[in-house]
């Protein structure tokens, strides 16, 4: 039988059967999206129509997109994301209820996001789009775009495809479901990868102790605060200055960096405060010192503790008034400048044998900040060295892939007295070594092959290292999981039992950690 009204096969007999088909097929997909596609291909090709799609609400972002599509290239269903009311879809979703528009070319709500063509020859291209309702809630639209002679009844087409969404909306919400989880994990996944808060680019090291270290590194950087770095000579010092340095509004200004332990003591004036021509033998011209130079910027001290008591009185009245004077001088010159210093030594011990000035001690020391040795974040040893591989392979024109197990085991028992610094140094002298691109145990120093030369033997020490790396890894997993015990076990390879026994070992509270990673995200 032949419908004139509708130019198609009547309803009763083919769209009967069609759906009976299709409902079958819905009924034993194994693929949701694959079979949804193929379900729309389908139905564009019974419907006769160009273009079809379905749309699904996304309750995490509150927008629109397109969930599957017939006759729409990737670039094309990527540009069909919709607010709720906006547009048609955005109209059909807030609404409700179908919309039909019979000329899309003619249309001012139609905004055609994925520009699909609106005549084709002198027909023109009519598009109609139906909720898909789940339990009350409007989870998504069912639309095609159709090619007409100038139909002016669409009602037929409108409650077939209300029909195909009613038989589909099962599907739909779980494959929504499946599309909202996903997006979850990818956003828990960017989170656990680097999203952790504040991170300074030129640093290695996702510890918790490095994770303390950064939110100092945040706290302190806006400010004009004087800051006192101290630890293990080769721990990096310098790194957290800079850090600290382009963190901060001085960031687009001169960052001047001095040893002074590497000044004599007839020099370290001149060259901090600058001289004038002729103010001593050999001053043939005026010199400008790293203060001035740093005017405006940071100007970091390292090994401030080798400073002679003469200059550190000078020192005390350019922090303490910000003004300087040239060697040889008499003028009065105005500075801004952020000072930061660092040190390896016990400057505490240095006052009581009278070594360094208690006063100039308390002026520096505003905002002190530790930086741990290599030995107690053991759990960053891995990242480092790969770091360092890549770092080393570009500079040196190098291949290295990869450090064997036995060679990394080493590496992480040893007690690096030379720090950072010293772990450099090493896997650059193994990747010398190396003749198959691997760094192997027997490329590393002679002081990591003999357990007794590196002093790393001694009763319980293995004990000791193990338990210190296991600590700090539970740590880092309790960081990165919130202190969600079951994800920080799943991350660890092993029971919730075993972990909890290891957290009551180490005596750990995971509510603490929950708090530092609210801190840090």
């Amino acid at each position: 039988m032949f419908c004139d009204k509708y130019k198609r096969v009547c309803y009763a007999d083919s769209d009967l059967s069609f759906l009976m088909s299709i409902s079958s097929e819905i009924a034993h997909s194994a693929d949701l999206h694959k079979d949804l596609e193929a379900v729309l291909g389908e139905l564009c090709k019974y419907l006769n129509a160009q273009y079809c799609f379905i749309t699904i609400v996304d309750r995490n972002d509150d927008r629109i997109m397109i969930g599957s599509a017939y006759g729409l290239t990737d670039e094309e269903k990527k540009k069909g994301i919709y607010k709720i009311g906006e547009g048609i879809i955005g109209e059909v979703v807030r609404t409700e209820k179908p919309i039909v528009i019979p000329d899309i070319s003619k249309s001012d709500r139609f905004l055609n996001k994925i520009g699909v063509n609106s005549t084709v020859g002198d027909d023109p291209m009519a598009f109609l789009c139906v909720p898909i309702i789940d339990k009350n809630e409007t989870i998504g639209t069912l639309s095609i775009h159709k090619v007409h002679p100038k139909l002016n009844d669409f009602s037929a087409d409108i409650k077939f495809l209300s029909i195909i969404g009613l038989l589909i909306r099962r599907n739909l919400s779980i494959r929504r479901k499946q599309i909202e989880e996903l997006d979850e994990l990818r956003k828990e996944n960017k989170r656990l990868k680097g999203d952790k808060g504040f991170r300074p680019d030129n640093i290695v090291g996702n510890s918790s102790l490095m994770h303390d270290l950064y939110s100092l590194i945040e706290r302190v950087s806006p400010t004009n605060s004087t800051v006192m770095i101290r630890g293990e000579s080769g721990v990096g010092k310098e790194l957290i200055a800079e850090a600290i340095h382009n963190a901060s509004p001085r960031a687009s200004k001169p960052f001047i960096k001095v040893n002074c332990s590497a000044l004599s003591e007839s020099l370290i004036e001149s060259e901090l405060f600058g001289h004038e021509k002729g103010s001593f033998t050999g001053a043939s011209d005026r010199y400008i010192g790293r203060f001035e130079a740093a005017d405006g910027g940071t100007i970091f001290l390292d090994e401030i503790g080798d400073v002679p008591l003469s200059i550190q009185v000078k020192l005390l009245r350019v922090i303490q008034q910000r003004q300087i004077e040239r060697v040889g001088g008499n003028r009065t010159i105005d500075i801004d400048v952020r000072v930061i210093t660092a040190t390896n030594k016990n400057l505490e011990d240095m006052i009581r044998r009278g070594e360094f000035r208690e006063d100039f001690y308390y002026r520096i020391n505003v905002f002190p900040i530790y930086v741990p040795a290599l030995r107690e974040r053991r759990a960053d040893i891995p990242i480092l060295i790969d770091h360092f591989i890549d770092k080393l392979n570009k500079r040196n024109g190098m291949g290295i892939k990869r450090i064997t197990g036995g060679a990394l085991d080493l590496i992480m028992v040893y007690h690096w007295p030379g720090n950072i610094r010293e772990l450099e140094n090493v896997i650059e002298r193994s990747m010398i070594l190396s003749t198959d691109n691997v760094i192997h145990s027997y490329n590393l120093p002679p002081t990591l092959q003999t357990a007794f030369s590196t002093d790393s033997v001694k009763k319980g020490s293995l004990d000791t290292v193990l338990g210190k790396v296991e600590k700090q890894m539970i740590k880092d997993a309790l960081i990165l999981t919130k202190g969600n015990i079951s994800k920080a076990a799943t991350q660890l390879g092993v029971t919730e039992r075993i972990l909890g026994l290891r957290i009551n070992k180490y005596e750990l509270n995971p509510q603490d950690f929950k708090h530092l990673s609210n801190e840090r995200n």
